[in-house]
């Protein structure tokens, strides 16, 4: 098959999601897949050139090795407020070129925007159009205005679209209630790389690479630094506890890392809270090995994370790690209250929860309860899934 992949992100810098995973993997089961995709950061970026131009990643591979996909960036204005509109513009004559010019058997999309035109595209040409659904992207939008609008969009793609695919159920319930067709909509959940996220890696050299004895208690988090990731507020609660066995490890990037900063310079953390910076990906079981108890700890009331289950949970699950986590509702219906994550109701009670679950001795316990939930989806068995959901797909749009 010919698989061509709509977002509205970049492919090649931020972290690998679900849609890398399923990519690479179809590329080496041997179909080719191409990717349109957006320099999300394009404001960080060294570039003062105020036209970005059209550009191609040939044979990108970002986590399965041997794998071959191709990336298209469209051009746009690197202009606040313009970028949109550019963007749009290009995504939208892109997606046509590409269906042109790749032919492909079946579309998918990951975006807003750009999702919509593949949609549009895609029934014009007689083509299968997939939706999947790994968060709510229109309450990423950084300006609130536009929201609303992301919504109507996605609401339009929703009911042009032949298959809907979320990452977990709670996703499932929303995708229905905003005009999903509830008879093509299917949970395909996150899948785990047994042999990377494997328990028997030992975080021993990650430890003394950042001065951690074996007596310490590693809290840690791992992924972009969202300002409602919670871990500002689990810093301070660490500043307020003597307790010098007590680290928190992050990796990662983002909008927080600086307030971070401030915390440990201001509060004299150096020593305890430990900012590792972006790893890439296959370094991070090494730094989930280090870790005694591994965080999510968003606030429950962020609407951003009402509905979505991070594809890192599943990760410290399969490295046999104990996990807190705020209660948020699509991590509660999907894992419940056995399977080896521990409940609190804020960011600000995680350090006196993680106390609580060293005094009590159950850390091992719960690790296993995590390791023995994550061992049924195997990135084998997602794929196997998402091939037949593809295929069929393509057979039905024939017939």
């Amino acid at each position: 098959m010919k698989i061509l992949i709509t977002q509205e992100t970049d492919w090649l810098k931020r972290n690998p999601a679900q849609q890398h995973h399923l990519a690479e993997m179809m590329s080496l089961r041997g179909h080719e897949v191409r990717v349109i995709d957006y320099e999300l950061l394009w404001q960080n970026a060294a570039s003062k050139h105020l036209c970005s131009h059209r550009k191609i990643f040939e044979n990108v591979t970002k986590i399965h090795q041997g794998a071959k996909v191709t990336v298209v960036r469209p051009g746009f204005l690197r202009l606040p407020l313009l970028h949109y509109v550019s963007m749009a513009a290009t995504h939208r004559a892109e997606v046509s070129r590409q269906v042109k010019e790749f032919a492909p058997d079946v579309i998918m999309g990951f975006g807003i925007v750009n999702s919509l035109w593949a949609a549009n595209a895609a029934r014009r040409h007689g083509i299968p159009f997939v939706y999947y659904w790994i968060d709510v992207l229109h309450r990423l939008i950084p300006g609130k205005a536009f929201q609303p609008l992301g919504l109507y969009i996605e609401k339009l793609a929703l009911k042009r679209s032949d298959r809907v695919l979320v990452i977990n159920e709670k996703l499932s319930e929303l995708v229905t209630k905003l005009g999903a067709p509830e008879d093509r909509t299917t949970v395909l959940r996150a899948g785990i790389d047994d042999q990377l996220f494997n328990p028997a890696i030992s975080g021993e050299t990650i430890r003394k690479q950042y001065g951690l004895s074996k007596e310490d208690i590693i809290l840690f988090f791992m992924g972009w630094l969202y300002k409602f990731s919670g871990l500002k507020e689990v810093a301070l609660q660490l500043a307020q506890n003597p307790d010098p066995r007590l680290k928190l490890l992050i990796v990662g990037e983002g909008d927080l890392y600086k307030e971070l900063e401030r915390i440990q310079r201001e509060h004299g953390l150096q020593g305890r809270l430990v900012l590792a910076g972006r790893k890439d990906y296959a370094e991070i079981p090494a730094h989930i090995a280090a870790a005694d108890i591994c965080l999510l700890p968003a606030y429950p009331g962020e609407k951003i994370m009402q509905d979505i289950v991070p594809i890192k949970l599943y990760e410290y699950m399969a490295m046999r790690k104990p996990v807190i986590s705020t209660r948020l509702p699509g991590v509660v219906m999907e894992f419940g209250e056995t399977n080896g994550i521990a409940y609190v109701d804020r960011p600000e009670a995680v350090i006196q929860k993680a106390l609580e679950l060293v005094n009590s001795n159950t850390l091992n316990t719960l690790g296993l309860k995590a390791g023995e939930f994550a061992a049924k989806n195997s990135w084998q068995k997602i794929a196997d899934e998402f091939e037949s959901i593809l295929k069929k797909a393509v057979a039905s749009q024939k017939r």
